[in-house]
């Protein structure tokens, strides 16, 4: 079990990528993620405040198998991160610091993502055993942020969330960010409701295309 963990930790850090499935309702959410993985992305997550997210966390892990690192995000508290694990969840994602989350998600061995914005959350998060802290929300302080934040932090794993771009993630990860997640911008509600997905592969492609361009500068 620690050792998947630790794969599915890598397997983060090699993608770069989450990208964040919130939506109205569950409809459609599965040949989203079919989508999604055509544009070369596999790290995906659905928000626990979507519809049936626990249902889609279930459906996706038997539909997809290993071809995704399927996840729960918007975790609020312990029992609900157990609920998503039960579920099937790889990873579990949180807006905010809840050291109970951390507990139970690695007394299973998934890696764990808690919400923080300040250094002071940031190194609270790390010391309790966080695989990486989400830092939310990012847009407030943007690459400049991250930046300023790993100088007398460089250990922590930062991923920041919250209104990353086509046009920015490539500054996030020359501020030296461990990953970053995509909400609206790559997977909009507008997109889900017309069912384009082809818009949502070539999305996810310019993504992944902007960010290989950052990290191998």
């Amino acid at each position: 079990m620690r050792m998947e963990r630790e794969q599915n930790r890598e397997r983060i850090r090699e993608a770069g990528i989450i990208v964040i499935l919130r939506a109205r309702d569950s409809e459609g959410l599965a040949e989203a993620v079919e989508a999604i993985l055509a544009g070369g992305l596999g790290v995906i997550e659905v928000t626990m405040n979507t519809p049936g997210a626990l249902e889609t966390i279930a459906r996706v892990r038997r539909q997809f198998g290993d071809r995704v690192l399927f996840g729960a995000g918007t975790v609020l508290d312990p029992e609900t991160a157990r609920e998503a694990i039960l579920a099937g969840a790889d990873f579990i994602v949180a807006p905010v610091l809840n050291p109970g989350t951390i507990e139970v998600c690695r007394s299973r061995s998934k890696v764990v993502i808690p919400g923080c914005f300040t250094p002071t959350e940031i190194l609270t998060a790390w010391r309790l055993g966080a695989d990486f802290v989400k830092v939310f929300p990012a847009e407030i302080g943007g690459p400049a942020y991250i930046r300023s934040v790993l100088a007398p932090l460089p250990q922590v794993a930062l991923v920041p969330t919250g209104g990353v771009t086509v046009e920015t993630i490539g500054a996030y990860f020359r501020a030296g960010a461990a990953a970053v997640a995509l909400g609206s911008s790559l997977v909009s509600q507008e997109i889900l409701d017309r069912r384009d997905f082809s818009q949502l592969t070539e999305r996810s492609l310019r993504f992944r295309e902007e960010a290989a361009r950052a990290r191998h500068v």
